[in-house]
């Protein structure tokens, strides 16, 4: 089956002004909806069709949404099902993945959200029973071993392409866990040195006595346990590329012996007296302002003006949000691989919780949460309590801020203020497995205020 207009979808849910709105906006999409006001309707209904695609509420009166995932399932498994509900637990999270939900949304949900669900799930659908194209190569979303097609990133692919077969001396700067390494490795791969060494040389991780011998080399008799000759880490790379992690640790002593290299492409070795010749690709990274570093007299300028003749400057992965989700399925299918598990995807629920996140760590801090979390979980698909988000949101330590784009006419503020609250309450409750105590405690109100934002905010018993 192809061409959304032909898929039909359920909607099953206790609440009317939420089946009347899924009612709408499935319409408009182009999709077939019939509705149902309880399992039980449901139950009814199934027995006389079927759909492509069934969306419901967990908690309900009679029948819940895991009845109505079974009774989908055992007339015809191969139907999609997407559960939603304001207090889904945990534990009701994974019984649902292990009947064969295919996701789950909390209330409030994003409409975009939801609309990029269906179509996922119905594409898969579609694939899975042969039908429709291929999915596109993942290759098309990696540069060697960087992913990414953000338009930020495909600025800093095309940089590397081009720089890559020049022998200029490159700066690559970016907080600390945004790849900077990766990008350099990525271009001495795709320059005419890449059958030649590509030799990392970290230059906060070495001590100061020692940095000179290791870069340089030194010879025998050099000083007290010098008993052979050794060749530095620049004669290794002879031919090759050198990449200086965090340059700008370097002592300023280090720095005039660098910018003689740099500038004469000789050295000597400790204890020698010969100039050694040397022909090496020079890449640099930073997670500092070296600008300011000069500046403030901390960095050398003629060596900053040597190293810096190319600037690749990497972003945050906070300014590529929209990278999330490829990064995040990379690492979920790289860790499931590593530690045999097997897990699909990361719960719609996580990746908004992940899109919610500053990540101050970068790309690096997903990669741990994400191996964190394949190693956690115990139902196939990342649920939200699988990526320990308690441990940097309680005070909204690390959370994104939200903005609102006011637009010429402005916002509702009220609505804006009522949607946030309910947005924290519906959060709280979740981190707390529903317990409404809890979540009180994590809001720091009392249990009175929290029954009453329930109240008003129609967080009623039954969702």
């Amino acid at each position: 089956m192809s061409g959304k207009e032909k898929h039909s979808i359920l909607v099953v849910d206790d609440e009317k002004s939420m089946r009347e709105f899924l009612e709408i906006m499935l319409t408009k999409e182009g999709y077939k909806v019939t509705l149902a006001e309880s399992g039980e309707e449901a139950f009814r209904i199934l027995d006389k069709e079927t759909f492509d695609l069934i969306i419901s509420d967990i908690r309900m009166k009679d029948i819940d949404g895991i009845g109505v995932l079974k009774k989908a399932k055992a007339e015809v498994p191969d139907t999609v099902v997407i559960l939603i509900s304001a207090f889904a637990t945990a534990q009701t999270a994974v019984e649902a993945m292990k009947e064969g939900a295919y996701d789950y949304l909390p209330k409030p949900f994003k409409v975009n959200d939801l609309k990029g669900i269906i179509r996922d799930a119905l594409k898969s659908r579609r694939l899975a029973a042969g039908e429709g194209e291929e999915e596109p190569p993942k290759d098309r979303y990696h540069f060697d071993c960087l992913v990414g097609d953000s338009p930020q990133m495909r600025k800093v692919y095309d940089l590397m392409k081009r720089v890559s077969q020049t022998k200029s001396n490159i700066l690559v700067s970016g907080e600390s866990g945004t790849g900077k390494e990766l990008v350099a490795r990525a271009i001495h791969v795709l320059s005419d040195r890449n059958d030649r060494p590509f030799v990392v040389i970290n230059c906060a991780g070495m001590p100061e006595s020692l940095i000179e011998s290791e870069l340089f080399g030194y010879k025998k008799g050099a000083f007290t346990g010098a008993s052979t000759d050794k060749e530095g880490l620049f004669g290794v790379a002879d031919g090759g590329t050198v990449f200086l992690d965090e340059v700008g640790e370097l002592s300023p002593s280090i720095q005039v012996k660098l910018l003689r290299v740099i500038q004469g492409r000789t050295f000597m070795a400790v204890g020698g007296t010969e100039e050694k010749s040397v022909d090496v690709r020079l890449i640099s990274a930073t997670n500092k302002d070296l600008e300011k570093e000069v500046i403030e007299k901390n960095f050398r300028e003629d060596l900053y003006f040597r190293i810096n003749v190319i600037h690749i400057a990497i972003p945050p992965l906070r300014e590529r949000v929209g990278d999330l989700p490829l990064l995040a399925q990379h690492f979920l299918e790289k860790f499931s691989r590593e530690l045999g598990k097997d897990i699909k995807k990361v719960s719609a629920y996580a990746m908004d919780l992940l899109g919610q996140y500053y990540f101050p760590g970068n790309v690096r801090e997903l990669e741990n949460i994400i191996e964190r979390s394949v190693a956690l979980e115990t139902s196939n698909i990342v649920l939200p309590e699988s990526l320990a988000l308690s441990n940097f949101r309680g005070k909204g330590i690390g959370l994104r801020r939200r903005k609102h784009d006011l637009g010429p006419d402005g916002i509702k503020l009220d609505e804006v203020v009522a949607q946030t609250e309910k947005d924290c309450i519906v959060e709280a409750l979740e981190m707390a497995h529903g317990s409404k105590q809890k979540a009180a405690e994590l809001l720091d109100i009392s249990m009175r205020s929290m029954r009453y934002r329930l109240e008003k905010l129609g967080l009623n018993e039954k969702k």
